[in-house]
């Protein structure tokens, strides 16, 4: 992308949503009756403040940072060289989350259309398609989701169907019972949120007629909103102690849909999730490619991003199954988790230490 091309307010919303919403929504409402109990949708409404605090940290270093990159605003004060190692583990943080995040969708694809297939032959294909978008820069990358957007976004009308089905008993008039508060749990369940985090990178392509904060939280927003509604529909379709024991009551859900001109709807779906999904895994590997770039700046940006997704094709050999699949990617969200509000908070006090510089000096 051209720096002179900044992203528009519309295509920001779109792309924050996009990364947002993946896999997660369809685990989402199992993860709340397991830790919350009883109304445990209510909560998403929580996660999404703590997502949207988290934006207005964000918020704090684009306006002290006068929309610098944070490259510009790290390497201002600290040494090139001190700051590759953080550069590196940082790209292979995203990296990995992008790659986990891709062999999960393939796994669970797997696993409900082709059981006899090789999963790593949908991976491929995937990661294709990724090192295709990846070299189109972000302008386009930014324009593409827009496009996925509008194919996925009629998903969330099917839940019409699951109206005669709703009902209020089942919600129970009591408040997050049955429980099994922990917070790892409550990590994992955050985890969906995650992706608004991406925008700090995205300074150098933006102006103000952008409006990266206002955007972030919109696009925040209507993920928390979806999330609730998803969640809201499922609790009161099925009882707490179904939801529970399903692994994906989404996907089981939408099997009871039927068409008179298509069978095992639930596939069909879940293949319409894959718009959102890639966006996810193309995002994560941007930010790695964006890194990258930093420590090899003499190296070309198509080689380093063919590297990048050919390493994610390797390692995505090492774990087989879903439940190491997850394994990883609990870990990984922790990590990310971190990073979400950590990397802020270090950027906040680099700011801070050179705003006290540049007083001495005028002093």
């Amino acid at each position: 992308m051209e720096k002179k091309e900044k992203l528009s307010p519309f295509h920001t919303t779109i792309l924050v949503f996009m990364i947002q919403s993946g896999v997660m929504a369809l685990i989402l409402p199992q993860l709340l009756a397991e830790t919350f109990g009883t109304n445990g949708w209510i909560t998403v409404l929580g996660f999404g403040f703590v997502a949207s605090i988290n934006i207005f940290l964000i918020a704090a270093v684009y306006k002290l940072g006068k929309g610098r990159s944070i490259f510009q605003i790290l390497e201002q004060s600290i040494p090139k060289f001190m700051l590759i190692p953080f550069y590196l583990a940082l790209a292979l943080v995203w990296t990995l989350l992008g790659c986990m995040a891709g062999k999960e969708y393939i796994l669970i694809f797997q696993m409900y259309a082709f059981p006899t297939t090789n999963p790593m032959e949908f991976k491929l294909i995937m990661d294709l398609l990724v090192f295709w978008l990846l070299t189109k820069g972000l302008y386009n990358i930014t324009k593409a989701s827009t496009i996925f957007f509008w194919l996925f976004s009629w998903l969330v009308l099917l839940l019409f169907f699951f109206y005669a089905d709703f009902s209020w008993t089942r919600l129970t008039p009591f408040l997050f019972k049955e429980g099994h508060f922990t917070y790892l749990e409550s990590l994992d369940i955050y985890s969906s949120f995650l992706g608004y985090e991406i925008v700090i990178l995205l300074f150098a392509y933006t102006n103000q007629k952008t409006k990266l904060i206002k955007s972030t939280l919109l696009g925040n927003l209507i993920t928390t909103v979806m999330y609730c509604y998803l969640a809201l529909i499922t609790f009161g379709v099925y009882s707490l102690g179904q939801l529970k024991n399903k692994a994906f009551p989404v996907l089981e859900m939408m099997a009871y849909i039927r068409f008179p001109f298509i069978e095992r709807m639930e596939n069909l779906l879940y293949g319409f999730i894959l718009f959102t999904v890639l966006f996810s895994i193309l995002m994560y590997e941007w930010c790695a490619l964006e890194m990258l770039k930093q420590v090899f700046p003499k190296l070309k940006a198509n080689f380093l991003a063919f590297m990048l997704i050919l390493s994610c094709f390797i390692v995505a050999y090492i774990p087989e199954t879903l439940n190491e699949v997850g394994d990883w990617l609990s870990t990984l969200s922790m990590i990310e988790c971190g990073i979400a509000f950590g990397l802020p908070f270090l950027l906040l006090i680099v700011l801070m230490f050179q705003k006290m510089g540049s007083r001495t000096a005028h002093e």
